[in-house]
Order: structure tokens, then C-alpha cells, then sequence
């Protein structure tokens, strides 16, 4: 059988021979062909028609990102990028999969064998899914057109312009003035060498440019700020008691003006004559007051005593339970699930979701650890709901996107006030996976109090179908898989279909119209 051809893409040349020694040492595939950067690669890719690349993120002159958009649009080929796991890196491999990218390996982050061992292995087991994919005919990679590549550039461009000034402000004290979010580039400026304007020497902004640098509506600014806002009105004592003003304070006797020997044999006297109405002396006397624990004896009533002690409704209560504001409740959830192919069809659906949609979204992408976070960031960034990489113990709001951190399974759980919240666990993989999305549609299925709506898309193998299953003899809502013609690999959405659990399929761009819908009928039926 005919070895798949490979093309090999890094400016290092020691990576560039270790790469294609380990691709050269598997019969089932011969390195075509190598190139030093981006630019080399699309003449390369132009040249050979390799079957697939293996191509470094970080390059001189033309980078992987910058080449892959061009390759993407002009000969669309499998691609595996090669992934540093810094903070930079792990942002620039998701926009490499929202361009169009196969997938991504880890590169060594040190000298160990082990590093490079691992690596090896699991750059040849994803070549082989390119390859087995290749043979059945299920890859289906979609050219980026001219537009959308433009689009992704000025977003890009963007993007870095918010994470540079995302980092200043992160530099500068908590009690500095904060500053606007630095302008998208236009090409012609340098943005990480241009520091960021001072804020006093800025002329007032117009209604349009304060329109686009306040935060989206629903967003983590605003709803901390909604939340502690409630959590203080409710952090008082019982409701509808309003809380009494403590009495003027006592005035201490005034202090002998004497000094020194004279002074002491003054105060002394002073604290050692008796009370009227008591045998007992003060010093006695205010020992006895002193000790919360033990009721003070009098003969006479102290007319004082009412100052020194707290009101019954004064003293502190356990705090109550806080009950679910009407805001936060929702009817509906949406859940979704995704693998190979997952970062862009995400970004279609997410994208498409208007700021008001009233239900939360709960999201299981194969990805591992570290990479999950800058999934949430870039999903984030072009969504008008808000996206966060799920914590433990997050309380589930309507409008909000929560997407399991990898390495951790993700579900719902109900609280005592009626609420939801996010429970993370590191028990064993499901389906090969962890994050599962049979875990993710299994904590949904017996929670008939709510509307689900469950979503499969592109992945290899069949994690979810089988919670769908469940989901869909517990009553389900809806239940769409994605339709073979958009599928990036049509795995874990054929497997729903071929098991009964999905209703529906549908092509990518149909599946947020179709969600939309769903959760606004039953508000259309009561109006």
C-alpha cells in the first residue's frame, strides 16, 4: 500500500529532523517534504500536494498561523500544528483551530526523552486519524474564503490589541484609573511597542466609542457586581425589621488632671468608693460587668445598664440561605457536545446567540488541560453571551456559556435554593474522555423540571450518543446532532443517529437558529 505523504514545518532544523524521524519511522507514512517558515510551507504545499503537515506555530517571517490561513483558502490540507504550552502558545493553537487546523501536539517543553517519546506517540496516532479518515472519506475540510480570512486577521488583530492592554491593566495599582481597551491595529503601527495612552490626556469619547468599549451586557463585570450588590441587600438581619439605633454611648468620668504619684492615689480613691444604693465597691462592681457570662447582682436598678448590653434583635443571626432571585432562574438549558473540528463549529453556533438568550449553555470540547482556558477567552471574544471555562461550584445563569476545563468532567447539580451549579470531578474517563460529554448529558437526564436541549457535533467516536439516548426517553426537549455534510469528522454525531437519540441533524449553521427557537417557544405560546 502507498505510504501517505508528509510535510514537515518548523524553523529549527533539529525539529525539523526529529519531527520527520519520528513520521519516517512509521511505514505508514514518508516525509515528502520540509520547509524552515510559512512562506516555504504554502510553496511546498503548492508543489508536493502532500496528504498532510506537521507545522511549528512559531516561525520567522510567515508563522504557522499566517500560513495555514493562506494554505486553508488556496489548497485546504490536513494540518497538525505544533503547540508550545506557554500562555502565548495555547491562544495562538485555538485560532489555529478556528482557522481550519486538524489538530495539535504538544511540544517537548524540555530536554527529558520522555518529552520527546510522548510527543512521538501522540503525533502518530493523529496522523493515522488523518490517514484513516483520508481512506473512508469522512474528512471533510472546508477552503476559507477570501472574506473569512480577512475577518479572522482583524479579529486576530484585535485580540492581541485587548490582551496587550489587558496586561497593562493588570500591571497597574488597584487604585489607578482604569483605561480603555487599546484599538484593533490597522497594519501600519507596532502594537506591543506602543504604550497605552494616558487616560487624563484623553478628550472625552463619543457615544459611539463608548458603546463599544462598555462590556457586554451579561458579562463577569456585571454580573459580580449584580451579585454582590443582592448578597449585601440580603446580608442584614430578619427582613422587615428595621434595625434600631443604639443608644448615645455612656461619657467616660473625666480623668484626674493630676499627674504622676498624686494622680494614681487619686484614681485609686476614685475606683474604691462605694455606689450609692450597694455594699459593694466599684472595683468589684465593674469586674462583675465585665464578664458577659455571669448576670450582674444589684440592689438598685443601673440606669445604664441598657448602653452597655445590645438590643435582642442587635445580635448576630446565622446566615440564611439565599434565595433565588427571579433573575437568575431559567426554564431551559442547553447542552453541547464536540471533538476533532470542535473549536470552529463552536465559534459558528456560539456566535450566533444573542446577548438575551434566556438559558445557560453547558459545553464538553476534547481538549487537555491549559488549552480549555484560551477555548473560553477566543469563544468569548466573539460571542454576545458571556463563555467562561467552568469552575467548581460556578452558580449556572441564563445567557452564560460554561466550557468544561480539560481534564475535568463536568455537571449540573441542583442547589437548595432552587438553583444550578457546576460540580467538577476527576473521576476516571467515560468513553475514552475527560471531560465526557456522556457525563455532561448524563447529570441532565431525571431533571424534568427543566427544558434540555441537547447538541452533538463534530468528533471522532461516539462519546454523548448514548447519554443522548437517555436524555431522549427521559423526555428531552431537543436533540440535534450535526448533519454529515458540515462534520469536520461526522463520529459522535452519526453515532447518535444510528442509536435512536438524536431527533434531528442539522448542518453547522443551522444549529443556533434551530436552539434559538426552541427556548423562545414556549414564551411565544404564553404571550
Amino acid at each position: 500500500m502507498k505510504a501517505f505523504t508528509v510535510l514537515v514545518v518548523d524553523d529549527s532544523p533539529f525539529m525539523r529532523k526529529l519531527v520527520g524521524d519520528l513520521v519516517a519511522g512509521d511505514a505508514a507514512f514518508e516525509v515528502v517534504g520540509t520547509a524552515a517558515d510559512g512562506a516555504d510551507a504554502l510553496r511546498q504545499v503548492r508543489k508536493l500536494k502532500p496528504d498532510m503537515a506537521v507545522m511549528d506555530l512559531e516561525m520567522p517571517e510567515v508563522n504557522g498561523l499566517e500560513a495555514l490561513k493562506r494554505i486553508m483558502a488556496e489548497c485546504p490540507t490536513p494540518v497538525i500544528m505544533m503547540s508550545a504550552v506557554t500562555d502565548r502558545g495555547t491562544r495562538d493553537t485555538i485560532r489555529a483551530l478556528q482557522y481550519g487546523a486538524f489538530d495539535f501536539v504538544r511540544k517537548p517543553d524540555g530536554a527529558l526523552k520522555l518529552d520527546v517519546s510522548h510527543m512521538g506517540e501522540t503525533l502518530i496516532e493523529k496522523l493515522h486519524i488523518v490517514k484513516q479518515l483520508l481512506v473512508s472519506g469522512e474528512l471533510r475540510l472546508r477552503r476559507m474564503t477570501e472574506e473569512s480570512a480577512e475577518a479572522a486577521v482583524a479579529q486576530s488583530d484585535a485580540e492581541a490589541a485587548a490582551e496587550i492592554a489587558a496586561a497593562e491593566e493588570e500591571k497597574a495599582p488597584q487604585q489607578a484609573k482604569a483605561k480603555p481597551p487599546a484599538p484593533p491595529r490597522t497594519g501600519n503601527e507596532t502594537v506591543a511597542q506602543s504604550p497605552p495612552p494616558d487616560i487624563d490626556r484623553l478628550p472625552p469619547a463619543s457615544s459611539a466609542n463608548r458603546a463599544e468599549s462598555e462590556p457586554k451586557p451579561g458579562h463577569a463585570n456585571d454580573a459580580d457586581v449584580r451579585q454582590e450588590t443582592a448578597a449585601a441587600i440580603e446580608r442584614p438581619a430578619a427582613p422587615g425589621k428595621p434595625l434600631r439605633e443604639l443608644p448615645p454611648a455612656k461619657k467616660a468620668p473625666p480623668r484626674s488632671p493630676l499627674t504622676g504619684a498624686a494622680g494614681k492615689d487619686e484614681e485609686k480613691n476614685r475606683l474604691l468608693r462605694k455606689p450609692e444604693g450597694t455594699g459593694k465597691t466599684a472595683p468589684e462592681q465593674s469586674a462583675k460587668v465585665g464578664n458577659a457570662t455571669k448576670p450582674l447582682k444589684r440592689s438598685a436598678p443601673d440606669p445604664d445598664r441598657a448602653s452597655k448590653a445590645p438590643p435582642p434583635d442587635m445580635l448576630p443571626k446565622p446566615p440564611a440561605a439565599s434565595p433565588l432571585r427571579q433573575a437568575d432562574s431559567f426554564t431551559d438549558i442547553v447542552a453541547i457536545g464536540t471533538s476533532t473540528g470542535g473549536p470552529r463549529a463552536l465559534h459558528e453556533v456560539l456566535s450566533s446567540i444573542p446577548a438575551s438568550f434566556p438559558a445557560p449553555i453547558l459545553i464538553v470540547q476534547h481538549m487537555p488541560p491549559k488549552f480549555t482556558h484560551s477555548l473560553a477567552q477566543r469563544l468569548d471574544s466573539c460571542s454576545a453571551i458571556e463563555v467562561r471555562e467552568a469552575a467548581d461550584g460556578d452558580r449556572v445563569l441564563p445567557g452564560k456559556a460554561y466550557l468544561a476545563p480539560g481534564g475535568k468532567h463536568l455537571k449540573l447539580i441542583r442547589e437548595a435554593n432552587g438553583g444550578y451549579k457546576i460540580n467538577l470531578t476527576e473521576e476516571d474517563p467515560v468513553s475514552g474522555h475527560r471531560p465526557s460529554v456522556d457525563v455532561m448529558f448524563g447529570s441532565l437526564v431525571g431533571r424534568r423540571e427543566l427544558r434540555r436541549h441537547a447538541v452533538l457535533m463534530t468528533g471522532m467516536g461516539s462519546d454523548g450518543a448514548k447519554a443522548m439516548k437517555a436524555l431522549r426517553d427521559d423526555g428531552a426537549a431537543t436533540l440535534i446532532a450535526e448533519s454529515e455534510e458540515t462534520c469536520v469528522v461526522y463520529g459522535m454525531p452519526r453515532s447518535a443517529v444510528e442509536n435512536g437519540a438524536a431527533q434531528t441533524a442539522l448542518p453547522l449553521q443551522r444549529i443556533a437558529p434551530e436552539l434559538v427557537r426552541s427556548v423562545e417557544k414556549p414564551k411565544a405560546k404564553q404571550l
